[in-house]
């Protein structure tokens, strides 16, 4: 297994750890917020479906987008709705993002750079992917915290 091949491979083990673990939140839980300032747990699984679609704008023009995150995008101009809404509406941007991984070599990882000076980095195109799914899995950490905290049954992940 190649390198490609390897971020390939973590990336679907991470979003498949990640919708069983959305699929497990009860429908009336889906606005319950932690706290006043933090989001509640639909908003969280939107979070990172639109936060994939944004990094992968940032990667295809190897650079921080020339817009803010409230500026409209294909996520942010919907109303939020149900899990597998949010699943099936961000299913042809997954996919976009899977090409893009496949259509890489190895050397696309390491001397490919994306330019985020403008908020105090400049990585290479392996080292953001990899930041992709650390992203995704940071959040689901939060979301089986959440649902702890309700008493909600939470999915074993660990298979």
């Amino acid at each position: 297994m190649n390198s490609v091949e390897l971020i390939l491979m973590n990336s679907n083990e991470v979003r498949r750890r990640s919708l069983k673990l959305w699929s497990a939140i009860p429908e009336e839980f889906f606005f319950h917020k932690g706290d006043s300032s933090s989001m509640n747990l639909l908003e969280q699984v939107r979070h990172i479906l639109e936060a994939e679609y944004l990094y992968l704008e940032m990667l295809k023009i190897r650079k921080s987008l020339p817009y803010s995150d409230e500026d409209p995008n294909p996520f942010n101009t919907r109303k939020l709705s149900t899990v597998q809404e949010e699943i099936n509406f961000a299913k042809p941007y997954r996919q976009e993002f899977l090409n893009f991984i496949m259509a890489l070599n190895s050397s696309d990882l390491e001397n490919i750079t994306i330019d985020r000076s403008d908020v105090g980095y400049t990585r290479n195109l392996g080292d953001m992917l990899t930041r992709m799914a650390y992203h995704e899995a940071v959040h689901a950490g939060q979301l089986l915290r959440d649902l702890r905290i309700l008493d909600i049954e939470r999915p074993h992940l660990w298979d």
